[in-house]
């Protein structure tokens, strides 16, 4: 015998077509930019979602004639990975400083000239944004170096990239200069460039010196396998 089956109640029928549809959340981000004509990549943005993804984008400036780095300037355009400490630390730091609207620059006109920096936030909680040479919270300053760390490293893994293809001979030097970088904090989130420290590492026509560098930096990485 066939059971029957029991009608809708049409106020739950009713309800069901009137309800929206769900919504997914969007993810706050925020944008740092760096300018500086005179360094190379003269500017570069570090885009950062709250869920964890991120994006490096940067723009090489111009070179004169008597340019002798055997390493030419290129951009950068690529997924990358940010330290969660780091992350969490922008955007706690953007909620409770009013999402970064507002004047944040220290005007101490007696400082060097170190590039014109901005920092962007927006979300469903609110946006603004700030620019600065040197901030004048001590804390937005190290928030800030330690986002030109990222840049600088991944500067170098291009460089290392290059080198490793047309000038071996390079990269003992280039290794080395980033180790110091690593120990002054001007360089750091090396899983970025794990596959090209890996590549080092890896071969044979690299020389024995160069190539350790290369293994010890990557004992550093959280994930030496690839970029994430």
């Amino acid at each position: 015998m066939q059971r029957s089956t029991a009608p809708i109640p049409l106020f739950l029928a009713l309800a069901a077509l009137a309800a929206p549809p769900a919504v997914a959340q969007s993810s706050a981000h925020i944008v740092y930019t760096f300018d500086h004509p005179q360094l190379q990549p003269a500017r570069f943005t570090i885009a950062i979602d709250e869920n964890g993804s991120a994006r490096f984008d940067s723009q090489p400036g111009p070179v004169g004639s008597d340019y002798s780095d055997d390493v030419y300037p290129a951009p950068i355009h690529r997924d990358i990975r940010i330290d969660d400490g780091l992350r969490a630390s922008l955007f706690r730091y953007a909620r409770t400083h009013g999402f970064f609207d507002g004047n944040c620059d220290s005007h101490r006109s007696a400082l060097a000239f170190t590039g014109n920096k901005t920092l962007a936030y927006t979300g469903s909680d609110g946006h603004g944004t700030c620019a600065f040479v040197w901030a004048a919270d001590p804390v937005l300053q190290r928030l800030s170096d330690q986002l030109n760390a990222v840049a600088f490293t991944l500067e170098i893994g291009r460089r290392l990239d290059v080198e490793v293809r047309h000038d071996r001979l390079g990269l003992d030097s280039e290794l080395e200069s980033l180790q110091d970088a690593v120990k002054d904090r001007r360089a750091s989130d090396l899983p970025n460039i794990a596959l090209e420290l890996q590549t080092i590492a890896g071969d044979q026509q690299v020389m024995d010196r160069a190539r350790r560098r290369a293994m010890t930096l990557l004992s550093s990485c959280e994930n030496p396998s690839g970029r994430n």
